[in-house]
């Protein structure tokens, strides 16, 4: 699932979620409802493959506690959040 432009259409985000990293503690969620949600197993997940920049995406990737959440311009694959 992406946008209507597809994978790396301008402004566009990947979101990744290390699912083996994720301790399910929701602050993704939280932080960026429309774009996480937590899966039947209590882990994060995204909610689409790609999504429009928003604050809460990069507070999301920022406050996750043990960094499983990375999120990449779609057209670069640059990471944008965490930064270090």
């Amino acid at each position: 699932m992406s946008g209507p432009g597809g994978p790396g259409t301008a402004g566009e985000l990947v979101v990744r979620v290390d699912r083996e990293r994720c301790v399910g503690t929701g602050l993704c969620a939280g932080a960026a409802p429309g774009d996480f949600e937590l899966g039947p197993d209590g882990k994060s997940r995204p909610l689409r493959d790609t999504t429009a920049p928003s604050d809460g995406l990069s507070e999301a990737a920022e406050y996750c506690p043990v960094e499983a959440i990375t999120v990449l311009d779609a057209a670069t694959g640059r990471r944008v959040a965490p930064v270090d």
